[in-house]
This record gives structure tokens, C-alpha cells and sequence, in this order.
């Protein structure tokens, strides 16, 4: 079996250590209102996420500048982003739940797939697009909340009156 040529462990250096904690750092700060609010996919779960899409992209791209960047080459390192919007769509149907005439988790699995694309920015040291994406986030889901309370009205399908009945 032919393997490619391992890097060495010396090759951890602070732009690497960089974009993988900035990666777990930001999912798990993404996570924290979720685990506040007591959803299933919180601070560990957006942290994971978060990480994982860093590393797989940090990952991609040295192969590619390793192999894939000769005239010849099939290599698509735009194939990342399949790959983690299929697993991430995967998880998020997993959370999304319909109960009592209501929909659950639908911003949970929204935040999970936010998550995936900032750790993607990470990992390909992308940073404004990291600190947008990030800002963006924490204002949606703390501030957008108390809005969304304030204006107190009933989130069911097919929500109901003042009698009760299904308008």
C-alpha cells in the first residue's frame, strides 16, 4: 500500500494551533445559548462540529498543496464542503422534531450547519468571514430571542386563538 509522506509532529506550529482553537473555541460559544436553553445539541456537540469541519478542511488543503495542485490533478478540494453539509444535514434532520403541533430544534440544526461553515473558515484561515459569521450568529440567537419573546406570539402550525380552536 502506498501512503502519502506523514508529517511530522514538529509541523505543529502556532498557525495550525491557531485555526483549530479558534475552531473549538468559537463552536463551543456558538453552543453555549443552545445549552442554555437546554436543546440537545449544545456546547460539546457545536464544539465537536465546529473542530472537525477545521480539521478535515486544514486536512484537504494539505493534500491538495501535497498532491493535487499539478495539471493532471482530480483532486476537488471544494468537495469538503458536500461532505459537511451532507453529514450536517444528516445530524440536523436528526434533531428536527414535530411534536404538539410545533416544530423543535429547527434553529438548533440551523446553528449546527453555521457552525460547520465557520469551522470550514477556520481551517482555511479564513478570517473576517469567521468573525462575521461568528458575530452574526451570537446576535441572532441571544438578541433575535428576546425580540422573537417580546412580541409573545404562538409558534404552532396552524396556531390557535384566544378559544383555543385551530384558527
Amino acid at each position: 500500500m502506498e501512503l502519502n509522506p506523514a508529517t511530522p509532529i514538529h509541523a505543529i506550529d502556532v498557525e495550525l494551533l491557531f485555526r483549530l482553537g479558534t475552531a473549538a473555541l468559537l463552536g463551543t460559544l456558538l453552543g453555549l445559548d443552545r445549552e442554555l436553553r437546554g436543546h440537545a445539541a449544545g456546547l460539546r456537540t457545536h464544539g465537536l462540529i465546529c473542530v472537525s469541519a477545521a480539521a478535515m478542511t486544514v486536512s484537504v488543503i494539505a493534500l491538495y498543496f501535497q498532491f493535487g495542485n499539478g495539471p493532471n490533478s482530480r483532486m476537488d478540494p471544494l468537495r469538503i464542503f458536500e461532505a459537511t453539509g451532507a453529514f450536517v444535514g444528516f445530524l440536523g434532520a436528526g434533531l428536527i422534531v414535530f411534536a404538539r403541533g410545533r416544530l423543535h430544534n429547527l434553529t438548533t440544526a440551523a446553528n449546527l450547519w453555521l457552525t460547520a461553515v465557520i469551522g470550514v473558515a477556520c481551517g482555511a484561515g479564513q478570517w473576517p468571514l469567521v468573525a462575521i459569521c461568528t458575530l452574526v450568529s451570537v446576535v441572532m440567537l441571544t438578541l433575535l430571542h428576546f425580540v422573537e419573546g417580546g412580541w409573545s406570539r404562538d409558534r404552532r402550525i396552524g396556531g390557535k386563538g384566544e378559544t383555543g380552536e385551530a384558527e
